[in-house]
C-alpha cells in the first residue's frame, strides 16, 4: 500500500511583467490618440496687416499728479463720462464692445481711477486696468 501524499505541482501564473506590458499599451494608444484626430479641419487664419488691436482701446492715463489724459491730450474730471461717452460711441461703429484701458501711476488718489471705471461701466465699455511705476 502506498501511503505516500501525492506531490501536485503548483500551476502559478506570474503577473509581474503583465502590468508593465499593459502600462506600455495605455501610453502608446493615449500618444497615438492626440496624434491622429480625424476631426480637425484645417483653416488659415486671416492675418493683419497693422496691429488694430491697439487702435481699438480708449486709452485713459491718470499720472503722478492726478491729470487724466485720453491719449495724448489733458481731459477735466469734470468732463470725463462725455468724452468716454464720444469715444466709446465711435467705437461702437467698428466693435460690439469697447475697451477702456486705465494707466494709472501708483503714487495718484485712487479716486480718479475709479471716476474713469465708473464713467466706462455707465457707458457699456469694458475696464481694463494697467498700474506702473
Amino acid at each position: 500500500m502506498n501511503i505516500r501524499r501525492r506531490t501536485r505541482e503548483s500551476s502559478e501564473l506570474d503577473t509581474g511583467p503583465l502590468n508593465d506590458i499593459l502600462f506600455i499599451l495605455v501610453m502608446f494608444f493615449l500618444i497615438v490618440s492626440t496624434l491622429a484626430n480625424p476631426n480637425i479641419v484645417k483653416v488659415d487664419n486671416p492675418r493683419g496687416k497693422s496691429d488694430s488691436k491697439a487702435k481699438q482701446n480708449i486709452v485713459v492715463s491718470i499720472d503722478k499728479d492726478n491729470k487724466m489724459f485720453l491719449g495724448q491730450r489733458q481731459i477735466e474730471p469734470s468732463l470725463l463720462d462725455s468724452v468716454i461717452k464720444f469715444e466709446v460711441d465711435k467705437l461702437r461703429q467698428t466693435m460690439d464692445t469697447p475697451s477702456v484701458v486705465i494707466n494709472c501711476d501708483t503714487i495718484s488718489h485712487t479716486g480718479g481711477f475709479f471716476l474713469v471705471m465708473a464713467a466706462a461701466k455707465r457707458n457699456g465699455a469694458k475696464v481694463v486696468a494697467n498700474v506702473k511705476n
